[in-house]
C-alpha cells in the first residue's frame, strides 16, 4: 500500500502533481485555481518555501493582497535574501496603496539582484 500524508490519502507525489498543476493553472491565469491546488500541498508541507511563493503569486493575481502579503512576508523570513519575493511583496504594497513599505523592498530586491526591472522599481536606474 503507498505511503499516505493525511486522511485524505494524498501521496507525496499527488503533492509534486498538484503543485505543477498549480503552476500550470497561474499561466493560465487561473490564480484561484492555483490556490486551491496548492492549499492542501501547503497544508501537507507547510515548510515548503516554493509552494508558498507560488501560493502567494496566484493571491497577487487574483488580487487578495492581504493573503499575498502574508505569504510573501512569510518567505522572507525563511528567505530573507529572496530579491523576487522582496520584489513581489513591494508590488503587493504598491497595490495596496502603502509607498513606504513598497519602497523599502524595492530596495532590497535590487540590493539584491541588479535585475534591470528592480533597479528600475527602486529608482537605482536613473
Amino acid at each position: 500500500m503507498p505511503e499516505t500524508s493525511g486522511p485524505t490519502g494524498r501521496t507525496p507525489e499527488t503533492h509534486v502533481i498538484d503543485f505543477r498543476a498549480a503552476e500550470q493553472l497561474l499561466n493560465q491565469r487561473d490564480p484561484r485555481g492555483a490556490v486551491k491546488l496548492l492549499d492542501g500541498v501547503i497544508a501537507a508541507h507547510p515548510e515548503n518555501t516554493a509552494a508558498r511563493l507560488l501560493r502567494a503569486r496566484a493571491f497577487f493575481a487574483s488580487a487578495q493582497l492581504r493573503p499575498a502579503e502574508l505569504e510573501f512576508s512569510l518567505v522572507l523570513e525563511r528567505e530573507p535574501d529572496n530579491a523576487f519575493a522582496h520584489f513581489a511583496l513591494a508590488r503587493t504594497y504598491e497595490r495596496q496603496g502603502r509607498p513606504d513599505p513598497a519602497r523599502r523592498h524595492f530596495r532590497l530586491a535590487a540590493a539584491l539582484d541588479p535585475n534591470p526591472d528592480y533597479l528600475k522599481a527602486a529608482g537605482f536606474d536613473t
